[in-house]
């Protein structure tokens, strides 16, 4: 079994996935081979929260030039977690 770190890479934290912190659905970039199950046990370890559902989403890589060279951004996979009411909420913004 994989490490659950290995599989939760980061936090998505933009304006989109902040407003959806108040209904309890917070979004992690995962590894681009995990499946919903281990996703749901890899935020369950890290976070001791219980999880109802995961979304998850491909994203493809986008083009880039730098110069005369041209390539693409790597493919990654988004993970939107829902918990329940129950469940503590997660703090991202420790700083402040």
């Amino acid at each position: 079994m994989k490490d659950p770190r290995d599989i939760i890479k980061r936090p998505v934290l933009t304006e989109r996935t902040t407003d959806q912190m108040a209904d309890k659905k917070y979004t992690f970039d995962v590894d681009t081979k995990a499946n919903k199950s281990e996703i749901k046990r890899a935020v369950e370890a890290i976070f001791d929260v219980k999880v109802v559902k995961v979304n998850t989403l491909n994203v493809k890589g986008k083009p880039k030039r730098y110069g005369r060279y041209s390539g693409y951004t790597n493919n990654r996979k988004k993970a939107i977690v829902t918990l329940t009411p129950e469940s503590k909420e997660l703090n991202f913004y420790e700083g402040e």
